[in-house]
């Protein structure tokens, strides 16, 4: 059985550290040097609409990266004996387990039905990776499932292309000028959001209408057609890396990479002109940027560490990304940074000097997080779905 993909954890561990903490303390230690809007401090932030900043790449990282281990992971099951009935129930489970917290972390447990968000990134994960996990499954021929891939990507932007949303014209007009704008890939007027007003009964997250009304769900329904295709990449870049080294040799495996990359690259600068780069929108160009940033980054360090054998270096970040759920989860429910400030308060207090206060904070959830998923990787306590 092929030995655990020691770069995975890293990178893992490298897109989640942006969530524990250190995002903040970038944008602190921007604002402590006098540059609060400066480039660095942007990159910490979303984009309002069209564009892409470092803050877009993180989830689909993450999606890339459960794509990339679905091989090893379906490989290692079939080994075990498991069937592919076995299978599908595990992921069948694992979509509802993590649609159930998206919808607990929505508000589900006030029950104040109307306002409950329904529709979470971890929904995203449990269902966009595990349809691409069964597209693997019974899909076997790589050039196939490229068709499907290119597929999802082009009807998608026909789809969005040539069918606005039919109420776009009674829709209040957005007081950000990045949100202003009818066409089909505008706020008011993409079909995504159409969809969702249509079916969605909870309280809409990017954009809420004078009256109160949401308008627009970043996490909705259709977006989940593109973001399949995020984790398909995954899929191939896993493929790649499976090999025999006595098939391909490491290093060229990382050239493989490296050569997915600049593919999604030029896809993107060509295509970008026509469907803009688009989180919220889940846009086709936006699966293939995050593609040739992902390619790129996994390509680096699967070379370093598990090609030239540099791992050392790496322990920090893989005791994050054996635990990535974990750290997510601690995060999300808001529960560590009030504990961080209970230690970090009176050093923070020190200096009124902008930006100190939020730089001392932010190290300290950021050390706290590490050392409570040290704790668990010394006990050999991992959290899977």
């Amino acid at each position: 059985m092929k030995k655990r993909l020691e770069s995975l954890d890293a990178l893992r561990g490298f897109d989640m550290l942006f969530i524990s903490g250190l995002s903040g303390l970038v944008i602190s230690l921007c604002t402590l040097a006098g540059a609060p809007e400066c480039w660095l401090a942007e990159q910490m932030r979303h984009t309002a609409w069209n564009g892409l900043h470092h803050h877009d790449t993180i989830f689909p990282l993450f999606l890339f990266m459960a794509g990339v281990s679905w091989p090893f992971s379906l490989a290692s099951q079939r080994a075990k004996g498991s069937t592919n009935g076995r299978i599908l129930l595990r992921l069948l489970r694992r979509a509802a387990v993590f649609s159930l917290f998206a919808a607990v972390f929505g508000g589900l447990l006030t029950f104040d039905w109307p306002r409950i968000r329904y529709l979470d990134v971890l929904t995203t994960i449990g269902v966009c990776g595990g349809i691409s996990a069964v597209i693997y499954m019974y899909v076997p021929c790589v050039k196939a499932r490229l068709g499907i891939l290119v597929a999802i990507l082009v009807g998608y932007y026909l789809l969005l292309r040539f069918v606005p949303a039919p109420d776009v014209a009674s829709l209040p007009v957005p007081a950000s000028p990045e949100w202003q704008g009818t066409g089909p890939f505008s706020l008011l007027g993409n079909l995504c959001g159409y969809v969702d007003r249509c079916l969605l009964p909870g309280n809409y997250y990017t954009y809420v209408g004078p009256d109160g009304v949401g308008v627009f769900e970043e996490d909705g329904i259709l977006h989940n057609i593109s973001a399949i295709a995020t984790a398909m990449l995954g899929v191939f870049a896993g493929e790649i890396v499976r090999q025999p080294d006595s098939l391909r040799s490491g290093g060229r495996k990382a050239l493989m990479l490296l050569g997915c990359a600049a593919a999604c690259l030029a896809a993107t600068l060509v295509w970008a002109p026509f469907f803009p780069v688009n989180m919220k929108l889940w846009s086709s160009t936006y699966v293939l940027a995050n593609g040739a940033y992902s390619f790129a980054l996994f390509a680096l360090f699967y070379w370093i560490i598990d090609v030239k054998g540099c791992r050392r270096w790496a322990f920090f970040l893989r005791v994050v990304g054996m635990n990535s759920i974990t750290i997510y989860l601690m995060n999300r429910t808001g529960l560590m940074p009030p504990v961080a400030k209970y230690f970090t308060g009176g050093l923070a207090g020190l200096s009124d000097l902008p930006g100190y206060a939020g730089a001392v904070n932010a190290l300290g959830l950021l050390v706290l997080n590490w050392l409570v998923l040290y704790w668990l990787y010394r006990k050999d306590t991992f959290m899977r779905v």
